[in-house]
């Protein structure tokens, strides 16, 4: 494992938009996502950095702990959370390890809107059940003959599927794998992930999480709240902002 290592703050400040946090926990469900995904980490997710939001996470999981800021509701599957708060979830309630990898590409306008779309029909995928993600594990290394990965087929959505569909949607994997032939050690440097447009992802980086003290945004069960007059800022913060993105979608949508 890298011995480099990056605090919270620091990652946040740099992250844009296809950076990826991975994560490894040693649970006895983390432990059967490893198993039955022969992957050295459990967990990927991806940044997403639009305009005036805050950074979001967007990923796949089991959980239902944070608010989905796409949906404004609580389901496990396909996820976007403020980044933080994920990270801060990971990494003091799952007690989950924690790397950041940057992606080493720019990114335009065009690309924001292929993962926003890629959100738009993803969100809210449920998580699969343990024996649907072996069986789908062992499906994905079966010949593709469509050549082409459909996320509308996804009819469940494991974490590196998702980042499958997306990175594919932002031109930056080759078409011809099925979803499920992905796991999250394909996205770790350890395995050789073939990105197209001369797009390339740097080497891990340790997480440094501090405890959560202070009730990130859209938490649960975090150890201290934060004052009435910080969570209206912050939720006055968040509706701006998911305005802002909100106006946006409806074009995107129908350009897609």
């Amino acid at each position: 494992m890298p011995d480099a290592s990056i605090s919270l703050d620091k990652a946040l400040s740099q992250t844009r938009t296809g950076d990826l946090w991975l994560f490894r926990g040693r649970t006895m469900a983390d432990r059967t996502i490893q198993v039955s995904t022969n992957s050295p980490v459990n967990h990927v997710g991806m940044s997403v950095v639009l305009e005036d939001l805050p950074p979001l996470m967007w990923h796949a999981s089991l959980g239902r702990s944070l608010t989905d800021m796409w949906s404004g509701a609580r389901h496990n599957g396909a996820q976007l959370h403020d980044l933080r708060s994920a990270v801060l979830l990971w990494g003091n309630k799952y007690r989950q390890r924690g790397w950041f990898r940057q992606l080493d590409h720019p990114i335009d306008r065009e690309t924001e809107n292929a993962v926003l779309r890629i959100i738009a029909r993803l969100d809210g995928t449920p998580f699969p059940s343990t024996r649907k993600l072996a069986t789908g594990w062992l499906l994905g290394r079966t010949p593709n003959i469509t050549g082409k990965i459909e996320e509308r087929q996804l009819e469940t959505a494991y974490c590196a599927e998702v980042m499958a569909v997306t990175y594919e949607a932002m031109g930056l994997l080759p078409k011809g794998k099925r979803p499920s032939w992905y796991d999250p050690g394909k996205f770790w440097s350890g395995d050789t992930l073939h990105l197209l447009e001369g797009a390339q992802l740097g080497r891990e980086v340790a997480l440094e999480i501090p405890p959560n003290r202070h009730g990130a945004p859209g938490t649960s069960g975090a150890s201290a709240a934060p004052s009435r007059d910080g969570m209206r800022e912050e939720q006055a913060r968040w509706s701006a902002a998911l305005r802002s993105a909100g106006q946006r979608l409806p074009q995107l949508l129908r350009r897609g």
